[in-house]
């Protein structure tokens, strides 16, 4: 009775509530069509600019026949959701259980649970054509930064990354640009910089995700499953394993002998 107890409880037991997510999340993910992810502060009130905006942006993106999806709370999330709602567009709250109870907003026609925060981190990447961020606190900049690294390893094909509210973003691009870029070792490339766009205007936002997404479909029209299975099921791309640390990426042309 002990071990199977700690079963349930543990690790292996956990494997199938984690596979259960998956599941759930691609059955119905795979059904919402192109997506925009837009992220922002749960902290944001109704009467403030940012849930104006969002609000707004999400009704102008629902009527060009995308779907809205959010982290399904409050604040930022419930404006886009609601932005949707107001001219009768679908749009997708992935919830998560969270110790202090997130209360789910009314708006999203479409609602997903979640306990693990990577399985809803695959939901937002693998159906978004495009990402949004408004004003928020960590949880916003984990969507942004996550973006960011799997565009700049090559591991996601290049999506728009768009800021909203240059005031509020200034701080954190003037941090990328003098301390990641150009104090001491450059930690990125000054290309890195082009991956994202800051901007207050939704015209140019909505603008630059719709271009973006016509683009995305000329160039995969006709994709043979060969090309499809280059991606993987969290769609990124698969890519190259790693070497084995010190041994040469071709051994044929090495100067160095092997004893056999």
């Amino acid at each position: 009775m002990p071990f199977q107890e700690n079963f349930i409880d543990g690790d292996p037991w956990r494997i199938f509530r984690i596979i259960s997510e998956f599941v759930e999340g691609f059955e119905t993910m795979s059904r919402v069509g192109p997506g925009v992810s837009i992220f922002g502060s749960a902290r944001t009130p109704r009467h403030d600019v940012y849930y104006r905006k969002a609000r707004k942006m999400a009704a102008m993106l629902s009527e060009k026949g995308f779907t809205i999806i959010t982290g399904g709370g409050g604040g930022i999330m419930e404006a886009a959701n609601r932005g949707a709602f107001d001219v009768r567009g679908n749009s997708v709250g992935l919830n998560i259980d969270l110790p202090m109870e997130q209360v789910a907003n009314p708006y999203a026609n479409i609602q997903l649970n979640f306990r693990y925060f990577f399985a809803r981190l695959v939901m937002f990447m693998k159906y978004s054509v495009s990402y949004v961020c408004f004003p928020g606190g960590f949880g916003t900049l984990h969507e942004f930064y996550n973006a960011m690294t799997l565009i700049q390893t090559g591991k996601a094909e290049r999506f728009p990354v768009i800021l909203i509210g240059r005031n509020f973003w200034k701080g954190q691009l003037e941090w990328i640009t003098s301390v990641m870029l150009r104090r001491g070792t450059k930690k990125i490339d000054l290309a890195d910089l082009d991956l994202f766009t800051v901007t207050d205007s939704l015209k140019e936002a909505v603008g630059i995700i719709e271009s973006a997404h016509a683009e995305h479909l000329a160039l995969h029209a006709g994709e043979s499953p060969e090309d499809q299975s280059q991606y993987t099921e969290e769609g990124t791309w698969s890519g190259q394993p790693p070497l084995q640390s010190g041994r040469p990426r071709n051994p044929q042309k090495s100067k160095y002998k092997t004893n056999m």
